[in-house]
């Protein structure tokens, strides 16, 4: 009898995890669930552009970390931002972080961003949505969005159904965290709309906070 309560919270314990890793597509970029201030980085497992599989927490190993997510290298507001840090950059690692981006780009065309735009910082892949499903950040486009993103540029991402059966393009709402150096959100902006970015001065002032 001594042993149900530590089996007990065991089992606690795991489902709580699975629910954190777990979190349900949401059916619209306004109905998204992310991440907050004060949680931890999801143990998820991402892919780096060689196609090497590696959990998330792993690349941060106890170093403050801003990771944003972006839609892909296709999306033009995306490669403004992804210009915007890497000048960003410099100042960033001056205070300890480390810059990391994660989209659901393949790991080629991740690579391909990553030489286009000559970035320094790290790039990886989300290509089934994992991480951004455990970050509360995915959810599916619509139906006219799907079939004109797949269309126009020229998308191989997976489709996924949705509850009414219906398959549809999965995608991560844009967000920046600022984790400190022991995985804990200190800062996060998620923002619905795709072309508003979280402004330089403000990630700046962020992290200036993260001791």
């Amino acid at each position: 009898m001594k042993l149900f309560p530590a089996f007990l919270t065991l089992i606690l314990v795991s489902a709580i995890s699975f629910e954190t890793l777990a979190k349900p597509i949401a059916t619209s970029s306004e109905k998204i669930t992310p991440l907050l201030n004060g949680q931890t980085i999801p143990n998820v497992m991402t892919t780096l552009t060689s196609g090497e599989q590696v959990s998330l927490p792993s690349l941060i190993k106890n170093q403050k970390t801003v990771l944003f997510f972006y839609r892909g290298g296709w999306c033009p507001y995306c490669n403004t931002q992804m210009g915007q840090l890497k000048q960003l950059e410099p100042k960033l690692k001056a205070m300890g972080f480390k810059l990391i981006g994660i989209s659901t780009d393949a790991p080629n065309d991740i690579e391909k961003s990553v030489n286009k735009m000559d970035l320094g910082y790290l790039l990886l892949s989300d290509f089934n949505s994992k991480v951004s499903q455990a970050f509360g950040l995915a959810f599916f486009a619509s139906e006219k969005v799907t079939q004109r993103y797949v269309a126009k540029m020229n998308l191989t991402n997976p489709l996924q159904k949705n509850k009414q059966g219906e398959e549809r393009l999965v995608l991560p709402a844009p967000a920046i965290y600022v984790f400190d150096s022991k995985g804990l959100v200190q800062f996060n902006y998620v923002n619905p709309n795709f072309k508003v970015r979280l402004h330089q001065d403000i990630l700046l002032a962020a992290a200036k906070l993260v001791k």
